[in-house]
């Protein structure tokens, strides 16, 4: 039996090679999520706790949101405009009870 050495043409594989190394694409930079969030919270006027750095709790609505701040309502009717950067973070207020929205009854 005779065997045959079979060269590989070097030019070829990297030219494939290459070729199926595409390289994906960055993240994009921005993903609107924050903005989505500010609208849901916004429209729904639910009742949000605001932890600040200095350690400062405000609970309020938020009523209007911009690229560098966020417009709190307060429940005895002032308002605070506070920085994002000044923010820890954001949640619910789990003090204020939602009111359950009630489903209609299933299909007969």
């Amino acid at each position: 039996m005779i065997r045959k050495l079979i060269k590989p043409n070097f030019k070829e594989i990297k030219q494939k090679s290459s070729q199926d190394q595409k390289r994906k694409p960055p993240p994009p930079y921005k993903t609107h999520a924050e903005n989505y969030y500010y609208i849901k919270q916004m429209n729904n006027r639910t009742q949000l706790v605001f932890e600040l750095l200095s350690g400062d709790v405000l609970k309020g609505i938020l009523d209007w949101y911009d690229e560098k701040c966020l417009k709190v309502k307060k429940a005895d009717g002032s308002a605070l405009i506070v920085f994002k950067s000044q923010i820890k973070y954001i949640y619910k207020n789990p003090d204020f009870a939602e009111p359950k929205r009630e489903e209609p009854a299933a299909g007969r």
